[in-house]
């Protein structure tokens, strides 16, 4: 496996540990919640951001067309993010060739799948409900780790 696909999986890797977190135990009204009244709801962002690992699979694959989904439940929703970083974390462990450099997968969707996992992380705190902050320099995210199980923390702080 060439260095730029490797990079990228451990991106997956590290977006699915950071997704987790920011979405792991959101009390059931979290989903709805609204920072404004023209806000996107956090299950809105997240369905967006299965709609971008969706998306960063087609651009993989050659075939880039960009669809939107309807929210499902929340559970639905993160269970769908950890499913397409799976499809395509195998997508980019394979041979096939991909249908777009590294870069531009990462600096697309991938990148902008980060900043709205980092929404869901702030809109948590807006709501009463703040995940602990950590240093994830010291966290255990391996490559090809990208589903709902990830290692516990290491090092959290308040």
């Amino acid at each position: 496996m060439n260095e730029d696909r490797a990079f990228l999986r451990h991106t997956l890797a590290t977006l699915a540990y950071r997704g987790g977190k920011a979405t792991r135990g959101a009390d059931d009204g979290f989903a709805s919640f609204r920072a404004a009244p023209t806000s996107r709801t956090p299950i809105m962002v997240l369905c967006h951001i299965g709609d971008l690992l969706d998306w960063a699979l087609r651009i993989a694959r050659g075939e880039p067309s960009y669809t939107e989904a309807i929210p499902a439940s929340w559970a639905g929703e993160v269970q769908r993010f950890h499913k397409a970083m799976q499809d395509l974390d195998a997508y980019l462990a394979s041979d096939a060739p991909l249908g777009a450099s590294a870069e531009k997968i990462f600096q697309g969707p991938i990148a902008d799948a980060l900043t709205h996992v980092g929404q869901i992380a702030m809109l948590r705190r807006i709501a009463g409900e703040p995940i602990k902050g950590e240093n994830y320099f010291r966290a255990d995210i391996e490559t090809g780790t990208v589903g709902a199980e990830q290692a516990p923390p290491k090092s959290e702080f308040d």
